[in-house]
């Protein structure tokens, strides 16, 4: 199944474009708090604390003590006390120092490759079966970084492994460009990602009368459609409303993943229609359809960890079950990266993007409104006019073609992603980060929709236009298994025939 998407995931990797809090900030007076007693017992080894940024000669008693942790100096309750006051030396450090820390991690706790050697010697020349299975064992250790030992010791800390879900969104940022970093965030990863194992997760349904901590997250945390406060939050949440989440047992009061879910009687098809507050109630008991028109990480720390393809498919099941009238599960989605995909194709190729016929009628409409082309295609001159999509006539000679150029991108527009290379050299991932989402899942590409969102945000990610991506359970597997395994696009006769004619 599909990791959720790396940005603009809200489809869950939206989370990621918005500018993000620092989140080992945030918690830093209370993992103080809560580690301090815990860290008390340490005292008498750990010294005096370094100076915030962490210069070389604090690094080095820095370091020492790291190493007194890993050789569990003293037991594993002195173990665990130098593990709480590490974690809180780190959160006492300015940005400066966080990444000497960091950087001495990476470089000093590394792999000892002469050990690796060494026992990769020792296997080589291993005979009988009981001699290599030792030696195998002993090359699985000394591959293993002691680094990843020390992470680990974490996990039995009070909201332990929430810091290290957020260590892990500040590492992202450092580790750029920086091979030693990437690597030590490449070792976290893989630990949380045994650690967030699906099975492990619980599910629960958001309501009103959850805690209100919880609650505020959610206006927080909401990446596709800003809440804009607590009314509209009692909204989303109201009876034809419903909100489910993916929670950890040891982050019980963090959400990992929520998806927000409207009952309505058929396919929605505009997102505004959808969230105005004046709407009135609906019956969920006469509703047809569960349209997903959210869908939001939480945890900048948990991008790449794949569980958005399993909460929607728990949330079907359990919709199903409580309203068997419901036959239409799908989303009301938005497009991210069409007006990108359309600029560059525009700065590349201009009115070729355009028939004769589509050139001609739009440029007739701007001559009429008097708008300057400055020499631009008349397509880009035509989307700079302000309100374009308020302009009846305007957008009505824009429909065709916007719809056409995007059908194009959805269906084939391919990323260059090394991670979805297939051995035949074709790429199989689609290029707009919330398609590759949905189609990883099992999802068709079901309807396009025009002017579904016309906020600042969706007018400027995709012109106004979002689609319905349809989960229909009998096809789900074989859309997968046709998607991940050769690159195919599942979508409706409607779509395909948009696209017709191409870009």
């Amino acid at each position: 199944m599909s990791e959720t998407p790396d940005i603009i995931s809200a489809e869950p990797t939206q989370a990621a474009t918005q500018p993000q809090p620092n989140l080992l900030d945030r918690a830093l007076d209370n993992l103080r708090t809560r580690w301090r007693e815990i860290a008390a017992s340490a005292r008498g080894v750990v010294g005096a604390p370094p100076r915030a940024s962490l210069p070389k000669e604090d690094a080095e008693r820095l370091k020492e003590q790291i190493e007194a942790c890993l050789e569990a100096r003293g037991g594993e309750v002195s173990a665990r006390a130098r593990a709480a006051q590490l974690g809180r030396t780190y959160l006492a450090l300015d940005p400066q120092g966080r990444r000497n820390f960091l950087m001495m991690l990476a470089r000093d706790f590394d792999v000892d490759r002469a050990a690796v050697d060494e026992a990769m010697g020792v296997f080589l020349a291993a005979t009988d079966p009981v001699a290599r299975g030792h030696a195998e064992r002993a090359l699985r250790r000394a591959l293993e970084p002691p680094r990843l030992r020390l992470l680990t010791q974490f996990n039995g800390l009070p909201e332990g492994v929430k810091f290290l879900v957020d260590l892990r969104a500040e590492l992202m940022e450092m580790a750029r460009g920086e091979p030693l970093l990437q690597a030590l965030e490449d070792d976290l990863k893989s630990l949380l990602r045994n650690w967030f194992d699906v099975g492990f997760l619980e599910m629960h349904r958001i309501t009103w009368d959850s805690p209100a901590s919880l609650l505020e997250k959610l206006i927080k945390y909401e990446a596709v459609h800003e809440i804009s406060g607590w009314q509209d939050l009692k909204d989303r949440l109201d009876s034809d409303r419903r909100c489910f989440a993916f929670f950890h047992p040891r982050m019980p009061n963090e959400p990992l993943i929520f998806v927000e879910v409207a009952l309505v009687e058929g396919m929605s098809d505009n997102v505004q229609e959808l969230l105005d507050p004046s709407a009135p109630v609906c019956d969920p008991k006469s509703a047809d359809s569960a349209i997903f028109y959210s869908i939001s990480n939480a945890q900048v720390g948990l991008t790449g960890i794949s569980f958005g393809n399993f909460l929607i498919k728990r949330v079907v099941d359990g919709l199903t079950g409580e309203f068997p009238n419901i036959k239409c599960f799908a989303t009301l989605s938005p497009i991210p990266g069409f007006r990108r995909w359309l600029d560059r194709e525009l700065d590349q190729r201009g009115e070729a993007l355009l028939t004769p016929s589509e050139a001609e009628r739009i440029a007739e409409r701007l001559a009429e409104r008097e708008s300057d082309l400055e020499g631009k295609p008349i397509l880009a001159a035509a989307l700079e006019v302000g309100g374009w999509h308020k302009d009846e006539e305007l957008q009505k000679r824009l429909r065709g073609p916007l719809m056409r150029l995007c059908a194009h991108y959805l269906t084939t527009a391919r990323a260059s992603d090394r991670r979805s290379e297939r051995p035949d050299g074709a790429r199989a991932r689609a290029l707009d980060p919330v398609a590759h989402f949905h189609l990883s899942n099992g999802a068709r590409m079901e309807r396009l929709n025009w002017l579904a969102d016309t906020s600042a945000k969706g007018l400027k990610q995709s012109c106004g236009m979002m689609i319905n991506y349809r989960y229909k359970l009998s096809e789900i597997d074989a859309n997968h298994e046709a998607y991940t395994g050769e690159g195919k696009v599942n979508a409706s006769s409607s779509i395909r025939s948009l696209g017709k004619g191409g870009a």
